[in-house]
């Protein structure tokens, strides 16, 4: 197995997902083991990294005005999922990865079914479990 460095950058409109392994507990307390929610045909995971979008081309780009300043030919149509995002994905679309020793899915962003986004006061609340910023500082 090969050993690959630097950075993973996600072309297109793909989105990489750590996904939720391991057993999970149902409403009603049960655990349902690895391989039962394995076979589940929706998957779930938090967002780590997005594509540009989709590829479009630019309707400002024009060859024939050398004279105008330089346009790219194409631009990227930005993805609805964002970084941080909980994704409900379709398993049969997903992509295993490992990288840099942890377990990720590649998914098309068409195969996203549903995203929870924290809420920016969710963020704020979690920031004051990280203490006093003074005792981070002197520490």
């Amino acid at each position: 197995m090969s050993t690959f460095r630097g950075e993973l950058i996600i072309v297109g409109d793909r989105v990489l997902i750590e996904p939720d392994e391991g057993e999970r507990q149902t409403k009603t307390g049960l655990y349902l083991p690895a391989t039962v929610v394995e076979r589940e045909r929706v998957g779930t995971g938090r967002v780590v990294k997005v594509g540009p979008g989709y590829l479009m081309p630019n309707p400002e780009y024009s060859e024939s005005e050398p004279w105008a300043s330089h346009k790219e030919a194409v631009r990227y149509l930005p993805l609805q999922a964002q970084p941080g995002d909980y994704a409900f994905f379709l398993k049969k679309d997903a992509i295993e990865l490992t990288y840099d020793n942890r377990n990720y899915v590649i998914v098309p962003h068409s195969a996203i079914l549903a995203l929870v986004r924290p809420h920016t006061e969710d963020l704020l609340e979690n920031l004051d479990d990280l203490g006093d910023l003074d005792d981070l500082l002197n520490s």
